[in-house]
């Protein structure tokens, strides 16, 4: 599994009304355990910035991160990315491996 981090932006309306956005969140965690179940959630944070969430979770392949921030923005998210997260540990190997 590799990990990946989500980072989300909800439109101005989205984030107008506290309880919708509470059922919101809900829903978006409902459907992607639905559609991709084999996406383990790791941590969800709330943001003060550029984005309004991060989530970092761990899926199998780059199209199922595809997937998650897909769903994202067809719940109403504004705009949705989903990064691929390398440990550091493998990171430095991979600086080994280039020098």
């Amino acid at each position: 599994m590799q990990t990946f981090i989500l980072a989300t932006k909800i439109s101005p309306e989205g984030m107008s009304d506290l309880d919708q956005l509470k059922k919101n969140g809900r829903k978006w965690k409902a459907e992607v355990e639905k559609r991709c179940p084999e996406v383990k959630f790791k941590e969800h944070y709330f943001l003060f910035g550029q984005y309004d969430f991060l989530s970092i979770y761990e899926a199998p392949d780059e199209e199922t991160a595809a997937k998650v921030s897909l769903i994202s923005q067809s719940l109403g998210a504004q705009k949705a990315e989903s990064w691929v997260a390398l440990p550091y540990s493998s990171f430095l190997k991979l600086i080994d491996e280039v020098k």
